[in-house]
């Protein structure tokens, strides 16, 4: 018999029947009140570089791909981060925004300083959203080629480097006899289509990146400080340049590779550059893996041996993610690009309900707090912002009573209920909305469609009329 629950307007729709993919998240067995959640750790203030968190809430950088062809920021882009900022959190940090002025797709760039004033509409967006409760930052991304998946046709019609004969052969070739001729990086190339690696060096722009990246992120800064942001977090973490550079699979030979010793230069050479363009005028802190979870990568040492580098360095900050990696991705489908959130090192990143023990819930906690405890024993005090699964009251208290870190993110959870610290805050914990850890947003976001969230973008009882933005097709919601 299927359990009943009571009707209010955060139960999904249709009917007030409880779902069964709430029986398969974390118990609750009741949520703090008003007082106890205020006398709380995470309702407690932080400092954090140049300025104090009102408390420890933090809701991490998702790309909701809302931002204009060309990177600008839009009325899209607006009411989303306007959303998460009537939650009133700690911090929301804005999505991976790209430092060079390439197109990219509908991601926000801060590549040329036309981006300032729609990225400094997007700060007074939020700010007044949040009563100023909310410190904003902006993760900065830099990324490296990655083509589509080509058609047989297309590929040794066009993009095969080898002799003519070869490839008209190959045109009519079985796979078997295709993957015995091909070499490794052009049997990738076609099976999943091409795609650069920091490690590439006799392309020379992949030879220039230590030379070209530190100053392509501090002009980026730069117009993120004149925008009014609190912060920026630099993104050296996923599958993306940065994270590739502290890769134990980077194999340089020009002294940004093989030791993690000569791995950590350029991140930190990019911190510096940064540094000393915005001053401590606004936070700066960046995003790196607890664990790469591919084989041959970073292991928990590793990421323990960065942070304490990045906090000796003087970072205002450390934020620790985990997997999402290339190297391990699902075959695309032809005509679409790798995601590096399909392969186990991506579902260890974004963890459902249906993944071995011990489940998605805090499941990067224990190497996150290994990186922490690292951190204190070589005498930094540095704030460390764990995420993975954090979803309840108890789970954040629980992590921050342990010291295992300072500030907790919830980025599914956010996305599900952008009240839902607010709730717990206010005493209102049954009222939260919660995450099912089905991944019905990361599918959105792998096909580059306008990301929601299945527990709000059909909710019924609504009006069928301008003031509800939807989707194109009109089927979804496009703000909670």
């Amino acid at each position: 018999m299927r359990q009943r629950v009571p009707q209010s307007p955060f139960c999904y729709e249709p009917g007030a029947l409880t779902d069964r993919r709430l029986l398969k998240l974390l118990p609750v067995e009741r949520w703090p009140t008003e007082a106890e959640a205020k006398a709380s750790r995470w309702f407690s203030p932080v400092r954090v570089g140049p300025h104090e968190l009102q408390e420890r809430t933090w809701v991490p950088a998702m790309v909701p791909w809302r931002a204009t062809d060309e990177g600008f920021v839009t009325p899209g882009v607006l009411s989303w981060y306007e959303r998460f900022a009537q939650g009133e959190p700690g911090a929301i940090v804005v999505e991976a925004t790209g430092i060079r002025d390439i197109p990219s797709g509908p991601l926000l760039r801060a590549g040329h300083d036309r981006y300032v004033e729609g990225l400094a509409r997007l700060v007074e967006t939020v700010k007044r959203a949040s009563r100023g409760r909310t410190r904003l930052y902006i993760q900065l991304i830099d990324f490296l080629a990655i083509k589509r998946r080509p058609t047989k046709e297309a590929f040794f019609g066009r993009f095969f480097k080898g002799p003519r004969e070869v490839a008209e052969k190959l045109l009519t070739a079985d796979e078997e006899t295709i993957a015995r001729t091909l070499s490794p990086r052009d049997l990738e190339a076609y099976r999943f289509g091409l795609r650069e690696r920091v490690t590439d060096t006799h392309l020379p722009h992949i030879a220039e990146l230590p030379r070209v990246l530190p100053g392509l992120f501090a002009a980026a800064a730069r117009r993120c400080l004149q925008a009014g942001f609190d912060g920026v977090e630099l993104h050296f973490a996923h599958a993306y340049t940065m994270a590739s550079f502290l890769s134990a699979l980077n194999t340089r030979d020009d002294g940004y590779g093989g030791p993690r010793e000569n791995r950590v230069k350029l991140p930190l050479e990019v911190y510096s550059a940064v540094r000393a363009e915005v001053g401590a005028r606004i936070a700066l802190g960046c995003r790196f893996l607890a664990d790469e979870i591919i084989e041959g990568g970073n292991r928990v040492d590793d990421a323990a041996f960065f942070g304490v580098q990045f906090a000796r360095a003087g970072m205002d900050f450390l934020s620790l993610s985990r997997g999402g990696k290339f190297e391990d991705a699902k075959q695309p489908k032809v005509g679409h690009a790798a995601y590096p959130y399909t392969g186990p090192s991506g579902h260890e990143c974004m963890p459902t309900t249906a993944v071995a023990a011990p489940g998605p819930f805090g499941r990067n906690l224990p190497a996150v707090a290994d990186v922490k405890q690292a951190v204190v024993a070589a005498g930094f005090a540095t704030p460390v912002v764990a995420c993975g699964g954090i979803a309840t009251f108890q789970q954040a208290e629980d992590v921050l009573g342990s010291g295992g870190a300072d500030v907790v993110a919830s980025a599914r959870q956010s996305l599900a209920d952008p009240d839902w610290t607010k709730k717990v805050r206010e005493g209102r914990g049954a009222e939260v909305r919660r995450c099912f850890f089905t991944n019905y947003c990361e599918g959105l976001d792998q096909a580059h469609d306008v990301v929601t969230c299945q527990r709000w973008d059909r909710l019924k009882g609504l009006p069928d009329d301008a003031t509800v933005p939807r989707t194109k097709d009109g089927r979804r919601m496009v703000a909670p």
